[in-house]
Formats: structure tokens, C-alpha cells, sequence
């Protein structure tokens, strides 16, 4: 860790890369690991490689987080860079101007399904990493996938499905695709929008797909440049888009939507009325072009990961809600809380479908949002200490949605060594902490993978 105020914020304080691989077994455990959680807890961020900086926190090379938890101990923790084309120095852009959907940091986010762990970056293809993070290599479904993979993939609770998206530079500027429980990729739809935008996430409900069209776009005057090429354009509307999940449809009904921005989605599911109901964290021009400025170097480090810092008076993204309604053609927008918040997560088993509970980080540490009270409260995290995105893991033999476990990774802002944070879901409280024997990074987002066998 660095406290040279010369550098960027992403490069410092809570934010700073470190420079090493680790291995540590036997972790110390304040408090009590529940017996359920039986399984890898890893989490994804950039990292880039010493004097690696390429001018933005989005572009730092992939680094992976795990810790083993079984039987109530802590038995190890692990780092390791992912092993990209781009880590290998190959560029995005070739010198004949095609891409290299293999040249990423695959830093975003990391997820399993049919057995096979992925680590993925919305710009090209996901990476298959082994259970104990040592990459593999780029991953295609077997050469189905020909186009960039979202970071926000979506399961179907029920089907087992995985949902996902690919964004281009040139047309097609979007398509679907969906992918079998059993791992194969059997459908790909081209989506007709205007051009290219920073699409970065998108809902499910149990029969269709909800898409953000929304005006951050790609500016090929600033490709080339140190960051990260878009920017926002009020010209471009704001349009949220329901698809039906039938196979082979492209038909998409638009709703157009004060303009806005979205990272990340909480949840999207269809009420008793018909209506599709989308709940994600929502920036305004402001409060996007603040974040932006954060995250990109210029300022102090709020971002999406501080979500709000003391001293602001106003949170740049708040818990928003649109109901969309295909009788009248009309969408309703509300605010669903006054708190700064990003990362939303919720129980995962409910995804597409009604849920309740939503948890985000904030300034002051992982928040519990009611929805159907219109209530929040907050576990604090202490002084530097500041909590990443919170993953529900629920009970074994849950009665309840909330009843289960928060796992999220505690970064500092003075250099100590991380912390794997677990909350009890329903109060909020310390179930156990995990210590790390050595600085974890802030970083975006991570998954728990339950052993074969134990799966919650």
C-alpha cells in the first residue's frame, strides 16, 4: 500500500494494487463460521501489475480473491492475477483494427455454472479459472460464444438457464444469449439499438428480458486515449426495453425514462398486474458525471465503491425504482431510499422473481433495504475499515428470504490486512470475521460456490 498523494486515488489508500501473489493457510476466525458454509468465497477486482497503470480503476488487470471455508474454519486464502492475453501484453486492438476478444483484464466479476468457473469483463470473453484460481484460458462455449460476454449474467432459478448479453463496437451493438444448465450456449439474438453504449447490466423476470438503453455512448474521439472512451450524451434518450424470454424473439418494447444511468441491477420481476417491475441503483446526469470523475482519477475516491463519502451532501446513486406497464404503455419511476448506495445484491434464488430484501454497500457499510416497508439500516464497518459487495448465501434450511449469510471483503484504508466479513442477514449483526494476513483491495464484484454436494 502507497500513501503517495501523487498518484491517482484507484492506485492508493484503499484502492492501491498489490504487488504480489499469496498463499496462507489456517486463517484466525473471530466468532463463529456457520457450519452451511461449506465452500469458496471469490471475488474479483483489478490489480494491475506493478508500473501497469493504463488510467482508469475499470482497466487495472484481473485479480481474483478466495478464501476456503468449511466446517467452521477458515482453511485458506489465495490471490492470483488472471492469466489474459492482455496480462501477456497482446493488445485489445490489433494492428489491423480487429479485436481480440481474448486481449481483457477479466476483471469484473467471477461465477460458476454447469461446473465451469468464470471470471468475466463485458469488452470480450470470459476466462475459465480453476476452483483454486490458477487460469485456464479464454472460454467460448465450444466456439458458440463469438461476441463479448456481460459481467452480469442472470440464472433462472427455475431453469437453470443462464442469461446473458454481448456488447459490440459496430453493429450488431447488442445481443442475447442464453445458455443451457447443462453449459451450452443455443441461442444468440441480435437487439436493434441506436448505437453503442456502456450497456454494463440488464434484468430477467420470469418470462422476459429487460434491457437499459441508456446515455453514457462510446466516443471514438477518445478511444486511443488513457481511460475509458464514453461519455455522456443527454441527445441519446433513456429508454428501458421489455423482451419477451421466447425463444427466437427479438421484439422489444420500449419505455422511454427520465435520463439516468445504471450500473448495476437489484432485481426485476412481473407483479400481480402484468406490469414488469425493475429495481437498480440510479445515477443522474450529476451524480453519474461525479462518480465518473472518481472513478476515473481526477478526484477523491467515492465512486461505486465508497458509494457516498462524509462530506458530500448528496448521494450520486440512490435504490431506484420503474414500473413498466404494457396495458398503457407508461412507466412510473420512485426513489426507493434516500441512502447512497451501489452493488445491490439480493437472494439469488428469487432472481426474476418478487423479492423483498435488497443489501447495498454505502458510505457508512453494507445496508439492508426493506421493500416493502420502504426501510433501510446499516452494519457499520469502523473507521478505515470499508466493506465490499455483500453476497447473500442462503440457509440450508431457510424459512425465510432474509434467513442466511453476508459475505463480503473489508479493504483498509491505512494499508492493515483484509478481512472477510459474515453478517447474519437478518439482524445485520457479526456472525464471524475471517482476519486476511494481507491487504485485499477494493474491488467489484465475487460469488460464493458452494462445495457439490452442500449446495445452498
Amino acid at each position: 500500500m502507497t500513501d503517495d498523494t501523487t498518484l491517482p486515488p484507484y492506485l492508493r489508500g484503499r484502492f492501491a494494487p498489490v504487488p504480489e501473489e499469496h498463499s496462507a493457510a489456517g486463517l484466525t476466525v473471530r466468532g463463529s463460521l456457520p457450519p452451511d458454509l461449506d465452500g469458496r468465497y471469490l471475488r474479483n477486482g483489478p490489480n494491475p501489475l506493478p508500473g501497469g497503470d493504463k488510467g482508469h480503476w475499470f482497466t487495472g488487470s484481473g485479480m481474483l480473491h478466495g478464501i476456503r471455508l468449511r466446517a467452521g474454519r477458515a482453511e485458506w486464502y489465495r490471490n492470483r492475477w488472471l492469466r489474459t492475453r492482455e496480462l501477456e501484453g497482446h493488445p485489445f486492438i490489433r494492428e489491423d483494427l480487429t479485436i481480440d476478444l481474448t486481449a481483457t483484464p477479466a476483471n469484473t466479476h467471477v461465477i460458476r455454472h454447469a461446473d465451469t468457473v468464470l471470471a468475466l469483463c463485458e469488452v470480450g470473453l470470459p476466462y475459465w479459472v480453476s476452483e483454486s484460481l490458477e487460469t485456464v484460458g479464454p472460454f467460448d462455449f465450444g466456439g458458440r460464444l463469438t461476441t463479448a460476454m456481460t459481467a452480469h449474467p442472470k440464472e433462472d432459478p427455475d431453469t437453470g438457464e443462464l442469461h446473458l448479453f454481448g456488447t459490440g463496437f459496430a453493429p450488431p451493438y447488442l445481443t442475447y444469449h442464453r445458455v443451457t444448465a447443462e453449459g451450452r450456449l443455443l441461442d444468440s439474438r441480435p437487439v436493434d439499438v441506436p448505437g453503442p453504449t456502456m450497456m454494463h447490466d440488464f434484468a430477467i423476470t420470469e418470462h422476459h428480458i429487460v434491457w437499459m438503453d441508456l446515455p453514457v455512448v462510446l466516443d471514438p474521439v477518445l478511444a486511443g486515449r488513457a481511460g475509458m472512451p464514453y461519455r455522456w450524451d443527454e441527445g441519446y434518450g433513456a429508454r428501458l426495453g421489455v423482451m419477451p424470454r421466447t425463444p427466437g424473439s427479438t421484439e422489444v418494447r420500449w419505455y422511454d425514462v427520465d435520463p439516468c444511468y445504471v450500473f448495476h441491477v437489484g432485481n426485476a420481476y412481473e407483479n400481480t398486474q402484468g406490469q414488469v417491475v425493475l429495481d437498480a441503483v440510479r445515477y443522474d446526469r450529476a451524480g453519474f458525471q461525479h462518480a465518473w470523475t472518481d472513478i476515473g482519477g481526477s478526484a477523491g475516491p467515492s465512486g461505486l465503491v465508497g458509494a457516498m463519502e462524509p462530506g458530500h451532501s448528496k448521494a450520486p446513486a440512490v435504490l431506484h425504482r420503474w414500473t413498466l406497464d404494457p396495458v398503457t404503455g407508461r412507466v412510473t419511476e420512485s426513489r426507493l431510499d434516500d441512502r447512497a448506495a451501489e452493488f445491490p445484491t439480493h437472494n439469488e434464488t428469487l432472481t426474476g422473481r418478487s423479492n423483498r430484501y435488497l443489501y447495498t454497500v454505502s458510505g457508512d457499510g453494507i445496508a439492508k433495504h426493506d421493500l416493502a416497508h420502504r426501510t433501510s439500516h446499516v452494519h457499520e464497518t469502523p473507521g478505515s475499515r470499508h466493506a465490499g459487495e455483500a453476497v447473500f448465501v442462503p440457509a440450508a434450511q431457510a424459512t425465510s428470504e432474509d434467513e442466511g449469510w453476508l459475505l463480503s471483503l473489508v479493504s483498509d484504508e491505512d494499508g492493515a490486512a483484509g478481512e472477510l466479513l459474515v453478517l447474519d442477514a437478518v439482524e445485520l449483526s457479526v456472525q464471524a470475521v475471517v482476519e486476511l494476513p494481507y491487504p485485499v483491495p477494493a474491488g467489484f464484484h465475487g460469488s460464493w460456490l458452494p462445495e457439490p454436494g452442500a449446495r445452498l
